[in-house]
């Protein structure tokens, strides 16, 4: 295991943590709102988010996968020593981290089942841009409408479809953070 794994979890794991969770979980029920996340120092190239992200809601018993440039040795021995996590494929995970065109096709994630809707994965992607612009949210947790910069419009609108099945997305950058739950309906604006 190289040092950087060893480095960059949370200085003060209860406060922080606890703030964290917060602020994931406040992205979640508001659909395009986009808050800061911070607390990790992941190795590059995963985004401050995506690691708070990590060290949040990863544990030893939920299979993650990584895609493309977050599939290297730095960033498995980091989330392995930080959280435990046991690494998966796609079909087998409950979260997923990668660029957007790393993670496609979307096909491949398990999306629950009628018994366990919420056994479908969770898509953390890595943006290059996050802002409250681009596509039109409606649903629940939005007053009247939201916006949000989406990678691919109709793949969200595939997914709401799913509903109560599908899949579930977290977008970060830098140190910013937005979510798409499954029951979100996506417009172009």
């Amino acid at each position: 295991m190289q040092t950087t794994a060893l480095t960059g979890g949370f200085a003060k794991a209860p406060q922080e943590s606890a703030r964290a969770f917060r602020a994931v979980m406040n992205v979640m029920a508001r659909p395009g709102l986009i808050e800061t996340l911070t607390g990790a120092e992941p190795p590059a190239p995963m985004s401050t988010a995506a690691g708070t992200l990590a060290l949040t809601l990863l544990d030893g018993n939920t299979p993650v996968h990584l895609a493309g440039g977050l599939d290297c040795p730095d960033v498995q021995d980091w989330i392995t020593f930080h959280t435990g996590a046991p690494f998966a494929g796609r079909e087998h995970c409950a979260f997923a981290f990668g660029a957007w065109d790393d993670l496609l096709p979307l096909s491949g994630y398990p999306v629950g089942n009628p018994e366990y809707p919420d056994r479908g994965t969770t898509l953390v992607v890595e943006m290059p841009v996050l802002e409250t612009a681009g596509a039109m949210l409606r649903g629940p947790g939005i007053k009247d409408t939201a916006a949000l910069n989406l990678p691919d419009l109709a793949a969200f609108q595939a997914n709401v479809k799913l509903y109560p099945l599908g899949l579930d997305f977290f977008f970060t950058c830098g140190d910013r953070i937005a979510a798409l739950p499954r029951s979100t309906k996506v417009e172009a604006a």
